[in-house]
């Protein structure tokens, strides 16, 4: 939450609820997805305290296809199934990892990242995608950080049209 953490406090509902205003004044007037997508991770990752990666991977065809982010170089192709973001396309649901060393088959794209938050983005009963978010330290996300994603990834759901994304 950096600079905000000491404007909100550590109430993260204020802080979601800050967030995802911005993200709705940022997305609501672009037609573009790929310009809405590179902003909101770009939003993430400038907002959110404790993060080494933010952004978000594009359903084609059995994988995940890496799409905008911000954060080191990522992997590029996950197949449904694997990994945290995989397993949560087959799940359809967001995963909350408190340590991905403990998650079994966790994809390690950087060695840093310790924690993980992936949150499905469901159109017509399918993944188009998915948020990602990853921390190098264990235990940074909890049900609030879960809570507060999926209303930022409702908000996206609400002024992107995912069938041109995927």
């Amino acid at each position: 939450m950096k600079g905000l953490a000491r404007i909100l406090g550590e109430d993260k509902p204020s802080f979601y609820e800050y967030m995802n205003i911005q993200l709705e004044k940022l997305v609501s007037k672009e037609p573009d997805w790929l310009a809405n997508l590179a902003n909101s991770a770009a939003l993430l990752f400038f907002l959110m305290e404790d993060i080494n990666w933010a952004g978000f991977y594009i359903t084609r065809e059995d994988e995940l296809v890496l799409g905008p982010f911000q954060g080191k170089p990522a992997c590029t192709h996950i197949q449904k199934g694997k990994g945290v973001c995989g397993t949560s396309v087959v799940k359809m649901e967001t995963q909350v990892i408190p340590d991905v060393r403990k998650f079994p088959g966790h994809i390690t794209c950087d060695e840093a990242s310790l924690s993980e938050i992936v949150i499905p983005i469901i159109v017509d009963g399918k993944v188009c995608g998915v948020l990602d978010i990853d921390s190098s330290i264990t235990d940074r996300f909890d049900n609030e950080d879960a809570a507060g994603l999926e209303k930022f990834v409702s908000i996206l759901l609400t002024f992107i049209d995912w069938h041109k994304v995927s």
